[in-house]
Parts: C-alpha cells; sequence; structure tokens
C-alpha cells in the first residue's frame, strides 16, 4: 500500500520505519532535514512538502505537535490534494473538539478517517509495540486496522470520532498521576532506610504494583531497564506528559469532571517544567520530589 506520514519526529519515525518494514511504500514528509534523511535511511521516500507526499496515496497517517498544527495541516494541504479515496489517520495527541472538527471536515470532503492516538513511548514506536486508541465509525476503523497493525501490538475501537483521543488523555492523566505516586513513593522510602530493591521486590508483587513501577520504575537499576538507567533521557518528556495532563483536565473541565489527582499531577509536573526539566524524561520528577522542591506547590 502507499502511504503518506506527516510528522516524522521521535514517534513519527520509528512509525515510518515499521510501515516500511511491513511492505509499504513509505512517503514521508517532516519540517527537519535530519528527520527527512533518518526516513530515508529506513527505506522511506522523502518528500519536500506535504502535498507532494500526499498525492496518490492510499493513507495518510499524521503525528503532530498540538491540535492546531493537526487542523492546519489537514485543512491546507491533505483534504482536497490526497485522492478522496484515501483513509485518514490521526496518530497526534490532542483535543476532543478539534479531532472531531477535523474529521468532519474530511468526512465532508469525502473521505473516511480516524483519531489514532498512540501509547507505549519511543521505544514502542521503534519497536512496533504501540497501543492505538482508535476513534471512528465501523467501517473505518476496519480499513485503518490493518495499517495500524503494522505500528504497534494492540488496536482498539474506541468508539465514534474522538474517542480515541478522549481514551488517550484519560489513560494519560493516569500514567501521570501514578508515576507521581510512585515517584514519591520510593522517595519516602529511601527516607524511611529501605533498601530501594527490596522495596521494589515487595511492592511489586504487593497491591501498590502499578504500570509505573513495574514496566517504567523512576529508580536506576531497580526493574526493567528505563530512562532511569539513562540520567532519565529518551523515554516520554516532561513536555509531552505536561501536555496531555493539560488536555485531559481542559477535558474535564468541559464534562464537569471532578479530578483533584490528575489536577494536582498537572501543577506539579508544570513546576518541575519551567525549574528547567521539560525534556527530561517524566520519571525524574522523583529527584525533586526528594529534594522536596515540589512539596508546596498547589498546596
Amino acid at each position: 500500500m502507499k502511504i503518506a506520514i506527516i510528522g516524522l519526529g521521535n514517534m513519527g519515525g520509528g512509525m515510518a520505519a515499521n510501515l516500511v518494514k511491513a511492505g509499504h511504500d513509505v512517503h514521508a514528509f517532516d519540517l527537519a532535514e535530519a528527520a527527512l534523511a533518518k526516513a530515508k535511511e529506513h527505506g522511506c521516500t522523502p518528500y519536500s512538502n506535504v502535498r507532494e507526499a500526499v498525492a496518490g496515496v492510499e493513507a495518510v497517517v499524521t503525528m503532530l505537535p498540538n491540535g492546531k498544527i493537526v487542523d492546519s495541516v489537514y485543512g491546507g494541504d491533505v483534504i482536497g490534494h490526497a485522492p478522496a479515496s484515501a483513509l485518514l489517520l490521526d496518530c497526534s495527541t490532542i483535543d476532543v473538539a478539534t479531532a472531531r472538527k477535523v474529521t468532519a471536515a474530511a468526512e465532508a470532503a469525502g473521505y473516511a478517517m480516524v483519531d489514532a492516538p498512540v501509547s507505549g513511548g519511543i521505544a514502542a514506536a521503534n519497536a512496533g509495540t504501540l497501543t492505538f486508541m482508535v476513534g471512528g465509525a465501523d467501517a473505518a476503523f476496519a480499513r485503518a486496522e490493518p495499517i495500524l497493525s503494522a505500528m504497534g501490538k494492540a488496536v482498539i475501537h474506541a468508539g465514534a470520532s474522538g474517542a480515541g483521543q478522549a481514551a488517550k488523555i484519560c489513560n494519560n492523566m493516569l500514567l501521570g498521576a501514578t508515576m507521581v505516586a510512585t515517584c514519591e513513593t520510593f522517595a519516602m522510602a529511601q527516607k524511611m532506610g529501605l533498601d530501594l530493591q527490596t522495596f521494589y521486590d515487595i511492592s511489586s508483587k504487593a497491591s501498590g504494583q502499578s504500570w509505573s513501577m513495574t514496566s517504567y520504575c523512576p529508580v536506576p537499576g531497580v526493574g526493567p531497564q528505563s530512562p532511569a538507567d539513562n540520567g532519565y533521557q529518551g523515554g516520554f518528556a516532561t513536555a509531552l506528559m505536561l501536555k496531555d495532563l493539560g488536555l485531559a483536565v481542559e477535558a474535564a473541565h468541559s464534562v464537569d469532571a471532578s479530578v483533584p489527582m490528575g489536577e494536582r499531577a498537572e501543577q506539579l509536573y508544570r513546576a518541575f517544567a519551567e525549574a528547567g526539566h521539560a525534556g527530561q524524561d517524566f520519571s525524574a520528577i522523583i529527584e525533586a520530589l526528594r529534594d522536596g522542591a515540589l512539596g508546596k506547590v498547589g498546596a
């Protein structure tokens, strides 16, 4: 299948490479020349602009930074320039309202479209083991599933248009809050004189177990390898977690949902990012919690 992928950053680059591995003819575009060059090394055909990349393709996959850019790219360069028979798949994490707006515009122009944000991070994007949460009509999901399966281990239909984005921001609000709880607990355990490996061995097999602990432990040398073992580099940047928490809290307010833990996590990650840690993995917040630097935020 001829597929255009727009956005070749930390996530999109790995996704493009896996589409090539699956046998697809991949047209690639990104504003960064280095990202385009890397995509070419992985077997993609680079293009100098979006309109050229989407010409004649059977599907368009986008992985873009925010809703404003998604709206602009689809409205200005994809809709009306890709064949109307092409399936459109937006894998960015954006607000539900923009996802529904863009899908409505695409459908009005004769396209089928899904919102399909991802979970799993850079390592999963490179390994082709992402989880996709998909919003859209049944027929559009049926067309999207084999394309997404080339890049992921799980493809789940969450519901109608926008449901993929709703599932993603709810999931990441849960992740952000549990990571804060995991970090503050390890910091407390250390101050109470517990050996952290021993505490991990206990809690990972007890009622305190969570993904943040057993799959992404924020303590170097404890649990499976994680960004903590690499100076908190790579992984999922604090700035991205803050973005997702902001979307979640905004969505919660729009539906009158009470999310005190989500709001608190957003406050803590905002303070952590503003203190100069926006580029570090989000689990690095353990260092600020251990030092007490964030203890008074939002109190």
